[in-house]
């Protein structure tokens, strides 16, 4: 195999897992092993992308089920994006720019964490206190239905209501209410708090919906109220799970909300599905990524992975990682029905954060981690650190400096300490948080999933741990 310690695509996102590599960690050897298996697992995506289907894998009636997140980056008719539905969002967007002060998503899992995803990366920081001059007419963003917490959605009320009191003036709130099945029970009943407190306040609230849900009015409670009351309606695309639909319907709308360049995001995920679906082996990012990940669970017996930017607008990007490979892969059982017990323990961290916590950790405890660390290059803001205190030699240490030239030299330092002691690291680069780029990392990160579920022979797709619990709480509400 071809082992340079560094893949990825000219001018764009790199991967670089040197140190995963060594006498102690993953050998050359280990790889050369595993290769049957990876090609199987090569071929076996490629032809999920081709076909739609993923070996052993079935909606919840039974049935075999579509597997559709590949398909995301494509603009094809009967794909989950085509040119008319981003038209559409485009549309959208350019509707509420001016025109809605307000925009609150209303989700759970994926369809919150999307959203939040891309709102931190796409938006400027303290978007919410800028002027609507400075977010270039497009409306606040705020968040609810991702918890049952009274006191928080309270909280929001009462803001947006101070808001309208203090412009004298009813604010224009655009509700997002996301469920597939349109009866998911955080968002639904945030959804009904919300609007019936707006409701009965016309002085301080004119309110519209925008659904995101599945387009059929019998399985579907959103879509049924959408068609009753005029509410325009975004489809969850059939095939596409929850954590896998941050480049469709629920995650581009916001794109549309801050105007971000949803066409840029879409070629950069396609750039990434173009190189993992025609190179082989070590020349495969994601599946290197994931047979690197997975020889050190299986080998090494690293079962906890930590996701680790260097940003504060990187965390939730983390979350939204820790809900893809713990709902993916963390399975009782193989395709085969097998006990199996597969999965690591997924952690979100933040440098320079999280090296005054976490690191102690990572350094000093047990050897059963990958530390993956995440860099953006270029800094949106570059701002110099000056001296206000000349006779203090503490602050010279800094003045003069770029505060990202001193983020970068913490990753480094974190980074080669880890190294220095055995302790299994990879970093992931990102040239900027440009959306082109973060179309790529995010297909990676979805690709490096799918091959995983391939080596380790598990259902990438299917959540029956998440099953079991939800059966049970709706039969404690009917009973309360």
């Amino acid at each position: 195999m071809n082992l340079t310690g560094s893949l990825g695509i000219d001018g764009g996102f790199r991967f670089q897992y040197q140190n995963l590599m060594g006498e102690e960690k993953i050998t050359g050897d280990d790889l050369e092993a595993l290769r049957p298996a990876m090609e199987q697992a090569a071929n076996a995506v490629r032809v999920m992308r081709r076909e739609g289907f993923s070996k052993a894998h079935l909606s919840k009636d039974g049935t075999p089920e579509h597997v559709y997140f590949p398909r995301q980056a494509y603009l094809e008719e009967g794909n989950p994006n085509d040119e008319a539905s981003i038209q559409r969002l485009e549309e959208l967007g350019e509707k509420w720019k001016d025109s809605v002060d307000a925009a609150v998503f209303i989700g759970i899992g994926g369809s919150y964490l999307g959203d939040k995803v891309v709102f931190d990366l796409a938006s400027k920081p303290y978007w919410n206190q800028l002027p609507k001059t400075e977010r270039n007419g497009y409306p606040q963003i705020y968040f609810a239905g991702n918890n049952v917490d009274g006191t928080a959605l309270q909280g929001l009320i009462r803001h947006l209501a101070l808001q309208a009191r203090h412009v004298k003036r009813p604010l224009h709130i655009q509700l997002v209410p996301i469920s597939k099945s349109g009866t998911t029970m955080e968002p639904l009943t945030s959804f009904a708090a919300l609007i019936s407190y707006m409701r009965a306040h016309p002085e301080w609230f004119s309110v519209d919906v925008t659904a995101v849900t599945g387009l059929d009015e019998k399985e579907s409670l959103l879509y049924r109220l959408a068609l009753e009351n005029n509410w325009p309606a975004f489809g969850i695309p059939e095939g596409i799970g929850g954590r896998f639909c941050i480049l469709s319907n629920p995650g581009l709308l916001m794109c549309a909300a801050l105007g971000y360049d949803i066409r840029s995001l879409l070629e950069g995920a396609r750039e990434m599905s173009e190189l993992c679906l025609t190179t082989e082996g070590a020349d495969n990012p994601a599946l290197l990524n994931a047979s690197l990940k997975y020889l050190a669970a299986e080998k090494l017996g690293a079962d906890i992975e930590v996701l680790m930017g260097y940003g504060d607008a990187l965390q939730c990007l983390g979350a939204w990682y820790v809900q893809l490979l713990a709902e993916s892969l963390g399975k009782r059982l193989d395709r085969n029905g097998n006990t199996a017990f597969y999965g690591r323990t997924p952690i979100v961290a933040v440098g320079t954060t999280d090296m005054h916590s976490m690191t102690q950790q990572h350094q000093d405890g047990k050897r059963n981690k990958v530390i993956q660390f995440l860099e953006i290059e270029k800094p949106a803001i570059p701002l110099v650190v000056d001296n206000p205190f000349p006779q203090e030699k503490a602050f010279g240490l800094y003045a003069g400096k770029e505060m990202d030239v001193l983020l970068k030299a913490a990753l480094t330092a974190n980074e080669t300490a880890l190294t220095e002691d055995g302790r299994l690291n990879a970093r992931y680069v990102l040239p900027e948080l440009a959306p082109r780029y973060i179309g790529q990392l995010l297909m990676f990160l979805m690709y490096s999933i799918a091959y995983e579920g391939e080596l380790a022979d598990v259902d990438a797709y299917d959540q029956p741990g998440v099953e079991a619990y939800k059966r049970i709480m709706k039969a404690e509400l009917a009973k309360a």
